[in-house]
């Protein structure tokens, strides 16, 4: 891959040495934050959530006025999306107002027609099918705890969902190992299973789908698990509350990773269902430095990625 995307639309649009970069700048800004920057000065960037949000629209936000850029956070309700005009009109629309457009949606299909119609870059804060900007942050987290990828394991536990594939994508790419331990039934796309391991063939890391939740803590350096229910999925959650209660990340599950192991959530969090109480908030969990790299992955991602 030659020269920046346009658009960050999924984890798969940067290589290597372009998501690594991306890690590298998280940092610095992470220790320089609070040096006035300007790269995104005289620039407005739309936020659009068609979802409800916080770590996302607040990190976003922020992210853009601490870059010297102007941030408009924008409700479906409060445009035309909500009566029925077109992803793609709003994002042409939009394009000749304002100078990237961050969008959280529901199906990957209105960010690829949102991002085809606009001449800004689009970025995914949120699909059905991917979470790429989360995946920056968990990235992060992970090197920040141990130094580096190479020769670690992260377990994501869980449903299949959209965390699960952008992790398997990130991880894949940066040479960390990674299984995905999910109720049958639950599996993630098997079209991003075999795009992770064909990454993970180029990159030296393993990527292990698999039932056995046992199996796949055991010894693992990072344990991750999500909520059994996302958003548009409320009505699923008392069948979901029975089939994934044994891959609840109880006390004695983690306790069955490698010593030094770290626990990761990309919250919100429902304790006493996905995981115990003692786990989440214990001397291991790094969910809380995991919520606030957002905030950096995501200023690097714009300083990189907006002209």
């Amino acid at each position: 891959m030659t020269g920046f995307p346009q658009d960050f639309l999924s984890v798969d649009d940067l290589d290597a040495d372009q998501l690594v970069g991306v890690l590298d700048l998280a940092d610095t800004l992470k220790t320089t934050r609070g040096s006035p920057r300007g790269d995104l000065a005289g620039r407005t960037v739309a936020l659009v959530f068609e979802k409800p949000s916080t770590r996302t629209r607040v990190s976003f936000q922020v992210a853009v006025t601490e870059l010297g850029g102007s941030p408009l956070a924008l409700s479906a309700a409060e445009l035309q999306l909500g009566r029925g005009e077109t992803v793609a009109d709003t994002g042409a629309v939009l394009s000749r107002y304002v100078h990237a457009i961050v969008i959280r949606t529901f199906g990957q299909d209105r960010l690829t027609h949102l991002a085809a119609a606009a001449d800004v870059p689009v970025v995914n804060a949120l699909t059905d099918t991917e979470h790429p900007c989360q995946a920056l942050a968990d990235l992060q987290t992970v090197r920040e705890e141990f130094g580096g990828f190479t020769g670690r394991r992260l377990t994501y536990v869980g449903d299949g969902n959209n965390v699960a594939h952008s992790l398997l994508l990130a991880a894949a790419k940066v040479g960390l190992d990674v299984d995905v331990a999910h109720p049958p039934g639950y599996a993630p796309d098997a079209d991003v299973v075999a795009r992770a391991e064909a990454i993970a063939a180029g990159t030296g890391a393993s990527v292990r789908v698999t039932t056995d939740v046992a199996g796949a803590v055991a010894g693992t350096d990072v344990v991750y698990t999500d909520v059994w229910a996302s958003m548009g999925q409320e009505d699923e959650a008392d069948e979901r509350l029975a089939v994934f209660r044994p891959y609840r990340v109880t006390q004695e599950l983690f306790a069955t990773a490698a010593d030094d192991a770290v626990f990761l959530h990309c919250l919100p969090a429902h304790r006493g269902e996905e995981v115990d109480a003692v786990v989440i908030d214990g001397p291991s969990a790094r969910v809380f430095d995991q919520a606030e790299n957002r905030l950096h992955a995501q200023k690097a991602l714009l300083a990189r990625l907006v002209p």
